[in-house]
């Protein structure tokens, strides 16, 4: 069975995006950093930085993350929003308080003309975030 998960870059932050997610999904947080694999590091200096990483919710959800060793193109993440849908209501507004702290809203939690609840933000990683809850 193939899957398609959110794989999440950053410059340094992977390690602190992953234990925020960990703490809001809750699951099994996995880390591996540069340091574990000598061959692949070029620079010393950044042998904690996160090479990959893995959040793996109760509910089998993947959110993947990894840092952006220094001598590597980094850019800020754009053009994309990572979808959470198919919570209750309740769960949705859970999930909306925690990864809005800090973040930006863009489009207040609330009722849509479809139905249930949906909303837009940005967290405090600048990773873009649409929650949609269904209807009760």
């Amino acid at each position: 069975m193939a899957n398609l998960n959110p794989y999440l870059s950053f410059r340094t932050e992977s390690r602190e995006a992953l234990e925020f997610y960990h703490g809001i999904f809750g699951g099994e947080l996995s880390i591996n950093v540069f340091g574990e694999f000598p061959d692949m590091m070029q620079d010393p200096s950044q042998k904690d930085l996160v090479m990959h990483g893995q959040v793996t919710t109760p509910d089998g959800l993947v959110l993947m993350a990894s840092d952006t060793p220094d001598g590597m193109p980094y850019e800020k993440p754009q053009g994309f929003s990572v979808s959470l849908s198919g919570n209750t209501q309740a769960r949705t507004w859970e999930v909306w308080d925690q990864l809005s702290a800090g973040g930006t809203v863009t489009m207040p939690l609330d009722v849509p003309p479809w139905g249930g609840t949906f909303g837009m933000l940005i967290d405090r990683f600048g990773i873009p975030w649409m929650l949609h809850g269904d209807p009760e």
